[in-house]
């Protein structure tokens, strides 16, 4: 063989799982996790499917590492801490400017906000690896936030189950515009977003805590 010839470069184990990560992501966005097969992620990133088994075991494998190890693990309210931004005070965050950072980072992150919103509406399905993720994440959120010493208006100190459905309707309202954002023609998120927050957190209440 011809000296000139490139040697086959290897890539490390961390390397080839964030190709693969990055070739679900995108495959799974378009068509769907029930619309894709080993193959198909093989195929991406150019390797062949035992390869590719080695790496993610099987197909469910693919999902973890896409939404817990990526979507759940960045914007989050310790990245608003970190980040310095107004509200982010350590001693006494703003829930409403975390939610409009989080909003801004989803809008960096088109694709695996595709991903994941058509991961949810996959996982109606009992059967699907993601149904009990899907049916368990209110809770969890709500669990996750409350960790945090937000700094709230007087009709909601302390943060107990009055600021409950005040986290269930931004969910709710940052799902249907993400989903809105994703279609033609396109809107701003963020603009979008500031709309839906005028209407969950009134001046009347919220003017001096947003």
């Amino acid at each position: 063989m011809s000296k000139a010839k490139q040697r086959r470069i290897r890539k490390s184990p961390e390397e080839r799982r964030e190709e693969i990560t990055q070739a679900a992501a995108k495959l799974i966005s378009t068509n769907g996790f029930n619309g894709i097969s080993l193959k198909d992620v093989a195929d991406e990133v150019g390797m062949s499917q035992p390869g590719l088994l080695h790496y993610v075991g099987n197909k469910d494998g693919l999902l973890s590492p896409l939404i817990t190890d990526i979507y759940d693990t960045s914007g989050t309210p310790e990245d608003f801490l970190k980040s310095g931004l107004p509200g982010s005070d350590p001693q006494g965050p703003f829930f409403p400017a975390y939610l409009r950072f989080l909003v801004r980072h989803n809008a960096g992150r088109k694709m695996m906000v595709q991903l994941y919103m058509v991961l949810e509406t996959e996982s109606f399905n009992p059967a699907h690896p993601l149904h009990d993720y899907f049916e368990k994440r209110p809770d969890s959120v709500w669990g996750y936030y409350s960790k945090f010493d937000w700094a709230l208006p007087p009709e909601f100190r302390p943060w107990n189950d009055k600021m409950r459905p005040v986290v269930r309707q931004s969910i709710e309202a940052m799902d249907g515009i993400q989903l809105r954002w994703l279609r033609e023609p396109p809107i701003d998120l963020y603009d979008e977003w500031l709309s839906f927050e005028k209407v969950i957190f009134p001046d009347s209440v919220w003017e001096h805590y947003r």
